[in-house]
């Protein structure tokens, strides 16, 4: 759960900036990291990725609400064309995300990471 946080303000640090490819990508890491946390404490393997997939696992031991799968499902988008120039049509990354889409996915990403934290405050230590 460290690392998630740490990336979250990572992303905020980036959107500042103005990069916001970055600051999506980020935004994407922490969530990430933060659903992996959980599988972590549940002593079980997180395999790939998406963040809807490993959301999808985790509910069906714990309920997960629909809107934060949604999120998650717009999350996954950032994980590959943010970085990669010729995931676009023309263009590279740093020039095809903006300012409110890093806000939005820092949001979602900051819902995720709060979700997972309250999970995590609700398992048994191991």
């Amino acid at each position: 759960m460290d690392q998630a946080l740490g990336d979250l303000e990572h992303a905020k640090s980036d959107m500042e900036r103005g990069f916001y490819d970055w600051a999506c990508f980020s935004a994407q890491q922490a969530a990430e990291k933060a659903v992996k946390a959980v599988f972590q404490r549940l002593n079980s393997e997180a395999w790939g990725h998406s963040i809807a997939d490993l959301l999808e696992e985790i509910s069906k031991h714990h309920p997960v609400p629909e809107d934060l799968m949604d999120k998650a499902l717009e999350l996954d988008k950032a994980y590959i064309p943010t970085r990669y120039p010729n995931a676009h049509p023309s263009g590279s990354p740093r020039r095809r995300y903006t300012r409110r889409e890093a806000e939005r996915l820092i949001a979602y990403a900051e819902e995720i990471v709060e979700f997972c934290q309250n999970l995590l405050s609700s398992l048994h230590p191991r």
